[in-house]
């Protein structure tokens, strides 16, 4: 078992950046391939980043890059996300997410899960 708990998120003005981490507990992350998913009021949940288990391969949607960064600490097992110039439409609830596989878009493909933390971004 893993358990995933992300912080970071608060409220923030249109343009500020956040930084949102993952913590694991339970098992070591290394062997898992995590991401970063949101969820919007009214909106089904998407995929925002992913990295595979080794640091070195990341993948994006379209709407955060160049924006936001993923990136891993395996010794501290914690995954982080770092969002730059962010804009109203990223408010949502970001979760993270852990994979045995490579990761995808696709929610179904992850097996553990974190509660979420809100990122409100006002205009």
């Amino acid at each position: 078992q893993v358990q995933l708990v992300e912080s970071g998120g608060g409220l923030v003005q249109a343009g500020g950046s956040l930084r949102l981490s993952c913590a694991a507990s339970g098992r070591s992350l290394s062997t898992y391939a995590m991401a970063w998913f949101r969820q919007a009021p009214g909106q089904e949940r998407e995929f925002v980043a992913g990295i595979n288990r080794s640091v070195g391969s990341t993948s994006y949607a379209d709407s955060p890059k160049g924006r936001f960064t993923i990136s891993r600490d395996n010794a501290k097992n914690t995954v982080y996300l770092q969002m730059n110039s962010l804009k109203p439409e990223d408010t949502a609830i970001y979760y993270c997410a852990a994979s045995p596989n490579y990761p995808t878009t696709y929610p179904g493909s992850y097996v553990y899960w974190g509660q979420g933390t809100q990122v409100t971004v006002s205009s």
